[in-house]
């Protein structure tokens, strides 16, 4: 049997505004001209009533060509929206991103285009970050099929044979 629900429909992009997020994952990748990256995907919660539950935005931070490297302010200000503990020490970026991982927070979107070899690009933006206003537990409950992307990375020396 198959019940309509016209209220579960695709409304086109996410529209600029504000909305509180759980961030899914997080990875570091690269364009195929090499411009590092990482990507963090963020969902719209589905415990709180907002538009655009369970749509994905996908924010990156982009490392600088000249340093080779990520600029702090970038995670310390997610770091700081996510409610993180300040001055916490991380062993790598993938340790840092899977702290990342599950939390909540609210977001600014704005839709911008880009223009990058010629080319015009729509893209969603991630304007600012700021704590979460919901209080107590993540009930988000995540579509099947979708789950919490945390590679758990295991080298050889991590096992006994």
């Amino acid at each position: 049997m198959f019940k309509l629900d016209t209220n579960d429909i695709y409304e086109g992009k996410i529209q600029d505004g504000v909305y509180e997020v759980v961030i899914n994952n997080g990875k570091e990748d690269a364009t195929p001209s090499g411009a590092e990256y990482v990507e963090l995907d963020l969902i719209v919660r589905n415990d709180v009533e907002q538009k655009y539950q369970n749509a994905h935005i996908f924010h990156k931070i982009w490392m600088s060509k000249q340093t080779n490297q990520y600029n702090p302010k970038s995670f310390n200000t997610i770091g700081k929206a996510l409610q993180l503990e300040n001055g916490k020490e991380y062993n790598s970026i993938n340790e840092l991103l899977q702290d990342f991982s599950m939390k909540t927070c609210r977001v600014t979107v704005k839709n911008e285009q880009s223009e990058y070899n010629g080319k015009t690009y729509e893209n969603t933006n991630v304007k600012a970050w700021q704590p979460s206003n919901v209080q107590g537990v993540l009930n988000h409950q995540f579509k099947k099929g979708e789950s919490v992307n945390n590679p758990i990375n295991i080298e050889d020396e991590d096992l006994p044979f």
